[in-house]
């Protein structure tokens, strides 16, 4: 293998040795499969380009084009043109990804699973790392510099993973980039001849000098870069954090032990609910037996989503205690409500590990072991230093709540505090959110018919449709999108509820957690990834926190929000017409918590109908736009130019030299032509040589025929009388010889060095040259206000291409 062929190949093992720091932030590991056939690829590119086209920035052009087009053919095919060519619509998915990819490494706690978008960033990064190590130790010959990025991505591997990256993660990362240093080390001495020491009796050809000298100039530069390397890598995964709420983010904080308070500030517990919903194989999360008699509303809730920045909704910071033996009273709730209380055993999956406890709501009392703490106003439980729900059982007694419409419809205004905390909105909340709440909700004179007109028109007759596969998103933004758009799934329709409740003076927030689940033939019920689910929680002084159902095809609809259950303060004209509902109830929940695409939930245990149509909707626009399609073309015409650049630069230079005149000046341009032309079919130039002897090279090596031999010699001797001749005779005919040197070595090489000579000419090279020395003369005027010399700049525009050994 050749010295750039063998650092090719390590350059991109080093990048994968060092890539394998985040094996522990992810799982599964297919994606570093992806991620090293894709840098293959990339590498293998930058390998053939360098034997085109020696041009350092044209290989990293092409490297660069290559690994943009995979990744597009890899991420977004449905959205390039041709599968391949990334387009407008392929660049906006790309930023979709990239977004969902942020936002889930900010939602999952190590090891994440390896959803599309942290796909994206793992494999991206990955490529991008193995570029600059390959342009660096490659391209340029630098090997040692190229242990930065590496460090780089070592070490933001290291800094995520919980306890820094282990001792043989290092290794594998230090041996791969020491790999690397001895290629380079071992190319530098192919190239140069074996150094040898000045004293002693050491072995010659090893990388340091014999008898205790100094060492190679690029080996003592990797030893400072190692030792640098090495310290902050030691140092940088002791000082970032480890992160447990998420793969990036700020943890779940607790109070330490005892009975004090403390306070918890959660990232987004809103673990993933669309990669639930999404799964292939659905696995159960928990399981429990319950005292209930009815198990519709028995929804588990983990927490509640209280603050709404604009930006997300998520938990606020609040005080933690000691979970006491019974919970105090839930929030607003009178004992003219009734309730009962009912006894439910939970037991979960020795997989599954959330912070949050799933709790029915309101609990009064959790017999749990571990380190739990209790947070009174979420009314939830959360665990402390490490302690989540993998495995463990536990009793919980609460009650069941069962108003009726004619209680909330009369219940009195909340108390300011209340109603000034959970009614804030942002600034940046679009007019549209509360305009379509005032428009739903017209005729309606209680906030329990609002919130009624509001569910109703989200899950019956505002023609949403419900899909788990949209982009989730809980911004402001998000929520215009989604009202304007109508589909999405749980996230977007209790955000979009809780959001346009506030805006009209409900006290409003989101519970997360789970639907009932199904009952199994043992008589406990199972609760699975495709129960996981949210919901908006409103508040009525009297009743306290609320559930409403606005999802279509999801969970149950409360038995006080259907009709005919008490509300008479609306006219019956006012209410949109919707499909009618059973005002009786099964005894026992559906087996099939969820309805099929396109259909409904009527109420609670009913079957599932048929969605109706929104009204005045029209055929989907299939116009195009023809500005993508021309910035498409515009695109691939530039890079058409940029790779037939070579090929026509060539032409122009051949058809200046051959029609210069009979002069002293044409005969050097014939001559320059002649070895230009040698070059192309692979006749290195070789300064060190006359004339008549590189004439003689060319016609040995391309295996010229006579008459293209004599050519060949002819323009040799032109040279030779117009360089030393005291007075050069003018030779005619130059240019008819180089051609005809041209056609003899075009006819005895094969048909690929033809194709190679034609479209991809290495005297090319002179360009990429002529165009260095134009700019370091551009910055020497720039820099010292005088121009470089004339000589110099001939010099570097005539320079020939380096002897191969």
């Amino acid at each position: 293998m050749s010295g750039p062929g063998r650092l090719t190949l390590c350059a991109a093992v080093a990048t994968l040795c060092a890539a394998g720091a985040l094996l522990p932030l992810v799982q599964p590991f297919d994606w570093l499969v992806e991620a090293t056939i894709l840098l293959a690829i990339v590498s293998g590119v930058g390998a053939l380009t360098r034997r085109v086209a020696p041009a350092r920035p044209l290989t990293i052009g092409a490297q660069a084009l290559v690994g943009v087009l995979l990744l597009t053919l890899l991420f977004a095919p449905g959205q390039a043109v041709l599968g391949l060519l990334p387009g407008p619509d392929a660049v906006a998915e790309f930023g979709r990804l990239v977004q969902d990819g942020v936002r889930d490494a900010g939602r999952y706690a190590t090891p994440a699973p390896v959803t599309p978008g942290i796909r994206l960033l793992l494999v991206a990064g990955v490529l991008l790392i193995g570029l600059v190590v390959d342009a660096l130790a490659v391209s340029y010959r630098s090997a040692a510099p190229a242990g930065l990025p590496l460090l780089a991505l070592y070490s933001v591997a290291a800094g995520l993973s919980q306890g820094g990256a282990g001792w043989l993660l290092f290794l594998v990362a230090a041996a791969g980039y020491l790999l690397l240093l001895l290629a380079e080390g071992r190319d530098r001495l192919s190239r140069w001849g074996r150094v040898f020491g000045g004293t002693g009796t050491g072995r010659p050809g090893g990388f340091g000098a014999a008898g205790g000298g100094p060492a190679l100039a690029p080996v003592r530069t990797g030893r400072r870069i190692g030792a640098l390397a090495l310290g902050i890598a030691l140092v940088v995964p002791a000082a970032l954090p480890s992160l447990g709420g998420g793969l990036i983010g700020a943890p779940a904080g607790g109070s330490g032990p005892g009975g004090g308070g403390g306070t918890i500030s959660a990232v987004n517990p809103l673990v993933s609910l669309q990669n639930s919903l999404n799964q292939p194989e659905d696995k159960e999360v928990l399981n429990y037996r319950t005292t209930a008699s009815d198990t519709r509303d028995m929804y588990l809730r983990i927490v509640a989503l209280d603050q709404f920045d604009g930006t997300a909704w998520k938990p606020s910071e609040r005080t933690v205690t000691d979970v006491p033996d019974r919970l105090p009273d839930p929030p607003g709730l009178s004992g003219q409500v009734a309730a009962t209380s009912i006894n439910t055993s939970v037991s979960t999956a020795a997989w599954y590990a959330q912070n949050w406890l799933p709790l029915p709501y309101p609990a009064s009392k959790v017999d749990i072991t571990g380190r739990w703490r209790f947070e009174p106003t979420g009314r939830t439980l959360v665990g402390d230093r490490g302690q989540t729900t993998r495995g463990v059982q536990y009793q919980v007694e609460s009650l069941q709540v069962r108003p009726t419409a004619k209680q909330l419809a009369a219940a009195p205004p909340p108390p300011a505090r209340l109603t000034r905390e959970y009614t804030k909105v942002p600034d940046s909340l679009p007019p549209v959110v509360h305009e379509t709440a005032r428009t739903v909700t017209r005729g309606a004179r209680t906030p329990y018919d609002k919130a009624v007109k509001l569910q109703d028109w989200f899950a019956l007759s505002g023609g949403f449709t419900y899909n788990p596969h949209v982009s989730a998103g809980s911004g402001s933004e998000a929520i215009a999108r989604f009202l304007e758009e109508k589909e999405g799934f749980c996230v977007h329709f209790s955000f979009s509820m809780a959001a346009m409740a506030r805006t009209l003076g409900i006290p409003s927030r989101v519970a997360v957690g789970f639907t009932p689940g199904t009952p199994q033939s043992d008589g406990t019920t199972s609760v699975s990834l495709k129960d996981a689910h949210a919901w908006p929680e409103l508040y009525f002084q009297g009743i306290g926190w609320t559930r409403f159902e606005p999802t279509p095809s999801r969970g149950s609809t409360p038995d006080y929000t259907l009709p005919g259950q008490g509300s008479t303060t609306v006219d019956p004209g006012d209410r949109e017409p919707a499909p009618s509902q059973s005002a009786t109830a099964p005894d026992a929940p559906s087996t099939a918590p969820s309805c099929a695409p396109g259909e409904r939930r009527r109420g609670p245990g009913a079957a599932c109908a048929a969605t109706p149509s929104q009204a005045g909707e029209g055929p989907p626009d299939d116009g195009r736009s023809l500005w993508p399609v021309l910035g498409i073309g515009l695109v691939g015409l530039l890079v058409l130019l940029l790779l037939a650049v070579p090929l026509l630069w060539r032409i122009r230079m051949r058809s200046r030299r051959l029609t210069g005149g009979d002069g002293a000046a044409g005969t050097l341009d014939a001559w320059r032509e002649l070895l230009d032309t040698g070059w192309d079919f692979g006749i290195l130039p070789d300064d060190s040589l006359t004339p008549r002897k590189a004439a003689a090279r060319i016609v040995r090596i391309g295996e010229l025929p006579p008459d293209a031999a004599d050519a060949a010699h002819r323009v040799a001797a032109a040279v030779e009388q117009t360089l030393y001749a005291p007075q050069p005779r003018p030779a005619a005919g130059l240019a008819a010889d180089v051609r005809h040197v041209h056609a003899g070595l075009r006819a005895a090489a094969g048909r690929a060095l033809r194709l190679r000579a034609r479209l991809a000419p290495r005297s090319a090279a002179r360009l990429a040259r002529s165009c260095s020395a134009r700019w370091s003369d551009l910055v020497l005027r720039c820099t010292t206000g005088g121009p470089a010399t004339a000589a110099r700049r001939a010099a570097a525009a005539l320079r020939p291409g380096r002897q191969r050994a």
